[in-house]
């Protein structure tokens, strides 16, 4: 066979040991493995092809999609590799979605928070909070219920009490809930929030995700490429 390969080589070539193709094979990663009558595995150009598209997809999806898609590839079903590529690059498409709504929310509450009123340092009661929010208990209730804010509790009487960051919290929600943004961002808002201290901290957070986005995004293309010169060289795609 002209084109025979032995183990060492093709892992060589990829940089990974003879146990992880063995695995691949073994997995449907590669295709099916011949032996020799000896029970000697055989591998080819083939497996060599099927690797470079392996590695490529792992890098643009991660090796969960990439043993989906060649395992359909390999037993005569490129429909359900090509759903499993679609429903990754559907997952990359929710999280754009959801990051540009964060983005644009946290420039809302840029924008508009300096018009927020001076909580000062006390706890204050759910009513008090509620009046200087301008919403009903009930809404803050609500938005405890769902996680959006966490008032203290006073020991004596298990009141609410919101500190100064809830104060702030609080004000932060109904701000965004009048853009109508969904709770879902405005969570995703709150935690950031949380956790850095400053909206501005966050914007430079959300840029780099933005900026990790974009690279996961090429490599999704450089993945699809290598998937369709694969299915080109298996004769499966025009």
């Amino acid at each position: 066979m002209a084109d025979r390969l032995r183990v060492s080589d093709l892992a060589r070539s990829a940089g990974i040991s003879v146990q992880q193709i063995r695995t691949y094979a073994d997995t449907g990663v590669l295709p099916p493995v011949e032996r020799t009558a000896g029970g000697y595995r055989v591998f080819t150009g083939a497996h060599a092809e099927a690797l470079a598209a392996a590695r490529q997809l792992a890098a643009g999806h991660g090796w969960g999609t990439a043993r989906l898609v060649l395992r359909a590839v390999h037993t005569g079903d490129p429909e359900a590799a090509l759903a499993a590529l679609d429903a990754s690059h559907a997952r990359l498409d929710r999280e754009r979605g959801e990051l540009a709504a964060v983005h644009d929310a946290l420039k809302t509450f840029l924008t508009d928070h300096t018009t927020l009123p001076a909580t000062g340092h006390r706890h204050l009661r759910i009513g008090q909070v509620a009046r200087a929010v301008g919403v009903k208990p009930p809404v803050l209730r609500l938005w405890e219920t769902r996680g959006l804010l966490r008032p203290d509790r006073e020991p004596a009487t298990g009141y609410r009490l919101y500190p100064r960051s809830e104060q702030i919290a609080a004000h932060v929600v109904a701000l965004l809930r009048r853009g109508h943004h969904p709770l879902a961002t405005i969570d995703a808002v709150l935690d950031e929030l949380r956790a850095t201290g400053s909206p501005e901290r966050v914007l430079e957070e959300l840029t780099h995700r933005e900026q990790d986005l974009h690279r996961r995004s090429l490599h999704r293309l450089k993945a699809s490429a290598a998937l369709y010169a694969y299915l080109r060289y298996l004769g499966q795609a025009p």
